[in-house]
């Protein structure tokens, strides 16, 4: 299993992380089970948004003999209310379901302390004008976290977060089809039966957001990955085509910032099924030959940092390349750690000899030899 560094968090966590909102699903041993077999192949990161005692209950056990192997996110504001999930800032239910994940995880610290699901700037600003905050620092003052995350499917308030200096890693809602959509706090917009043909390409404010984490060294973890299982089914999917786990994986992990896609799993089938990333083919891979050709809500002149371009007879990497191209110009000047990372690379933009082999691999008509042109502009070399 590969690991990838978390951001500024400097925790290296596996690509493929645990996503734990089914366990309640199934017998308590059949999840626990899932979730040792999870750990055994190699998967450290396990999200527990979840304050429903059986699920708290399931990882807490899963865990317990090796508690030091697992980075943990845990969310607070999410609280069990006379049987229900109820999300709140009222510390009169937020402390005691904190306390309640630690005891129940088993566990005398969080890796990662999450501001739990804020989508509207009304909720950022009553979150900073309010002891909730006070308390979320005091936790990482007194080691019950060790990091200050936050979840959001907002790319507007996930930039505040990043911009704020106190967040440190985001858990973010990314997918091929989520990324076309501009910025809402209504999350049922993302699951709405059709989406308008008028979208294409990633919606500004979601670009600039993985820019910011990468300026920022605030790292991504991925939730609705697969939005839900639609991207699964041609008649539900947004683009009219079917995708597959692997390929909504890929896109996911080639987006800037991310470190970890966090899979929900309901057997270690699937767990196998995510962990076949690792091993899989670059054909398997390929999001971008599907999405090109699909009927609705093209990606055209747009790259997606597939590698369909490669191999460069120049060895490029012309993807990476487009990436930190597409970073770099999204503010009035380059940034300095976008730029080191461009001089980092084997080979600069400027070794490109526009031999124009990669254009005709792109599935949406990028005009490569024309960005490593401007590449070599911008960042001088």
């Amino acid at each position: 299993m590969k690991k990838r560094r978390l951001g500024k968090t400097n925790l290296m966590v596996s690509e493929i992380g645990f996503g734990g909102e089914w366990l309640e699903r199934h017998p308590e041993d059949e999840s626990v089970e899932v979730i040792r077999y999870a750990g055994e192949k190699g998967i450290n990161v396990i999200d527990c948004w979840m304050p429903d005692p059986k699920s708290r209950d399931i990882i807490g056990k899963a865990i317990c003999e090796n508690r030091e192997q697992w980075y943990v996110q845990g969310h607070i504001g999410s609280t069990w209310q006379n049987e229900q999930y109820v999300r709140t800032r009222d510390m009169k239910y937020v402390k005691p379901a904190f306390e309640d994940l630690l005891v129940r995880l088993r566990t005398d610290h969080i890796d990662l302390g999450m501001i739990h699901f804020v989508d509207s700037l009304e909720d950022w600003n009553h979150i900073f004008a309010s002891e909730f905050i006070d308390y979320v620092k005091e936790l990482k003052e007194t080691g019950k976290i060790r990091h200050i995350g936050m979840s959001s499917h907002n790319p507007l308030i996930a930039k505040l977060a990043v911009e704020s200096g106190l967040v440190e890693m985001i858990l973010f809602s990314i997918n091929p089809a989520f990324d076309m959509l501009p910025a809402s706090d209504d999350l049922d917009t993302m699951f709405a039966e059709k989406y308008d043909p008028k979208l294409t390409g990633i919606d500004s404010d979601r670009a600039e957001l993985y820019r910011l984490c990468e300026q920022y060294d605030v790292g991504i973890t991925v939730m609705k990955g697969f939005a839900g299982g639609r991207l699964f089914d041609e008649k539900r999917s947004p683009f009219g085509v079917s995708l597959t786990p692997v390929q909504c994986i890929h896109y996911a992990l080639t987006r800037p910032a991310v470190s970890s896609i966090l899979c929900g799993y309901d057997t270690k089938e699937q767990v196998d099924d995510a962990i076949a990333y690792e091993h899989a083919s670059e054909e398997d891979k390929d999001y971008a030959s599907v999405i090109a050709k699909a009927p609705f809500h093209s990606y055209r002149g747009e790259c997606t940092y597939c590698g369909h371009c490669k191999p460069c007879v120049s060895k490029l990497d012309i993807a990476m390349i487009n990436k930190y191209y597409d970073l770099a110009t999204m503010q009035p000047e380059v940034p300095a750690t976008v730029k080191s990372h461009y001089e980092l690379l084997e080979h600069r933009a400027s070794e490109c000899i526009s031999c124009h082999a990669c254009e005709a691999r792109c599935p949406f008509g990028v005009p490569i030899a024309e960005r490593m042109k401007k590449a070599a502009e911008l960042f001088g070399c």
